[in-house]
């Protein structure tokens, strides 16, 4: 049995996301900063290997247009380091919107933290893989 990780990758901070064994929840795990960047790459990596994780799905912000921006490019070049896992790309375009309205359904005051919503963008991509696989 093994876990799905998913990452919310920004400039600043990268949301992380882990589902359950059953492969059924999605649940926020933490975010970390995204520089310096190797450091980061270890995190992933130590977060991934304690919680027997096989697949890292990996939120690209496509334009509305499913093109490519700058951003989705710099998603794509940081995942090629998560060596040793296999990593599956989904789209996660509005995922930030949504994760701030779930917040707010919550009562979660993330104005001061900026990370909780890029915990909940995580969780948010990896519910939408899930949904997709569990068919």
């Amino acid at each position: 049995m093994y876990k799905i990780m998913a990452l919310d990758i920004g400039t600043k901070r990268i949301g992380i996301a882990l589902s359950d064994y059953l492969l059924v929840l999605a649940n926020g795990h933490s975010y970390i900063p995204r520089q310096p960047e190797d450091v980061a790459v270890k995190s992933i990596l130590k977060i991934a290997k304690e919680n027997n994780v096989q697949k890292i799905v990996v939120g690209v912000p496509l334009n509305m247009d499913n093109t490519r921006g700058f951003q989705a490019d710099d998603c794509i070049e940081f995942s090629k380091k998560l060596e040793g896992f296999e990593v599956i790309y989904e789209d996660e375009r509005l995922t930030s919107d949504t994760a701030e309205e779930n917040l707010k359904e919550r009562g979660v005051n993330f104005r001061k933290d900026k990370g909780l919503v890029d915990v909940e963008s995580a969780r948010v991509i990896l519910e939408q893989y899930l949904a997709k696989v569990t068919k």
